[in-house]
């Protein structure tokens, strides 16, 4: 896959992505951590761009991805969602949206939220999919932002929008379709309330 950004068509938005490795294990587990980082921040990035259906274009917003343990990401679920358990990503809006339009005045660049993903389910699940551990990371960081941007799959008509925005973004960076396989475990994670 090309690092370059301007090749992938997504250079001109301003997307400022911090990506901080809470877990130091996902140095083990994916030595080029670097890499990873970039790549998310291209996932995320390309959820944003303006050549993305209903992403609104945006020509300037911040998103925060965190990678952490399973540990962290159950105490997230637990406090913020109610469910005392790890799950892959989880995505905690920053500004209400709804599908990818402000459901109210931004004022500045939008802080869309925070997207954190569990190292361990994350990893077992990747196995389990016979996946590239960083293309996993790719297809959660996009699913994460569209939560942030409003996109739900709690319907199935909403589900299958979800999952055909994730399935165009990622065949941008170059990531095949993570929907392909019938055997693949469900994105399970979900917004939850900002701290």
């Amino acid at each position: 896959m090309n690092d370059d950004p301007d090749s992938t068509g997504f250079a001109s938005a301003a997307i400022a992505v911090a990506v901080r490795v809470r877990d130091a294990a996902w140095h083990r587990d994916l030595p080029e951590v670097e890499s990873l980082v970039r790549q998310a921040a291209r996932a995320a990035a390309a959820v944003l761009s303006p050549g993305v259906p209903g992403a609104n274009g945006w020509a300037e917003a911040e998103v925060s991805v965190m990678l952490a343990d399973d540990a962290a990401v159950r105490a997230l679920n637990r406090d913020y969602r109610g469910h005392d358990t790890a799950t892959n990503v989880l995505a905690f809006p920053g500004i209400e949206m709804v599908r990818g339009r402000a459901a109210g005045p931004v004022a500045g660049p939008p802080l869309l939220g925070d997207v954190v993903l569990a190292r361990q389910t994350v990893r077992r699940a990747a196995a389990a999919q016979g996946k590239a551990l960083a293309d996993h990371v790719q297809h959660l960081v996009v699913h994460g932002v569209l939560h942030l941007l409003g996109f739900d799959h709690d319907t199935d008509a909403a589900a299958a929008d979800m999952e055909m925005r994730e399935i165009a973004i990622l065949a941008s960076l170059g990531v095949a379709d993570p929907y392909a396989d019938n055997a693949v475990e469900p994105v399970v994670g979900s917004g939850g309330r900002r701290a």
